[in-house]
């Protein structure tokens, strides 16, 4: 399948607890079809205690979310908008808004 969100982009949380937010993608994970956003989706994790970090603790750090609840947002107007590919001139390949028919 092909992924529409790249590292970088601007996305917007369709379900889940985080619903209605926006945020920037850190990683993408295409063999899993998820991807990392900044600030969302946290989980509370138990850290071991270490030479580093000899108490331990609990720490929040952001879970991957499918890519299926995420929708790209168009930079021109910011706001969700589903995407298309279509060759240039050159023969490489654009993502393009349906909303505004703009690249992204």
């Amino acid at each position: 399948m092909k992924i529409h969100i790249k590292k970088g982009d601007t996305v917007f949380i369709l379900s889940g607890n985080d619903k209605g937010k926006s945020a920037k993608v850190l990683t993408v994970f295409p063999s899993k079809y998820k991807a990392i956003v900044e600030g969302l989706n946290l989980v509370t994790k138990h850290i071991k205690p270490s030479a580093d970090n000899p108490k331990g603790g609990i720490e929040k750090q952001e879970a991957p979310i499918h890519i299926s609840n995420l929708m790209l947002v168009d930079p021109s107007d910011g706001k969700p908008t589903k995407i298309y590919r279509k060759r240039n001139k050159d023969g490489k390949i654009e993502r393009l808004s349906k909303k505004t028919n703009k690249v992204i």
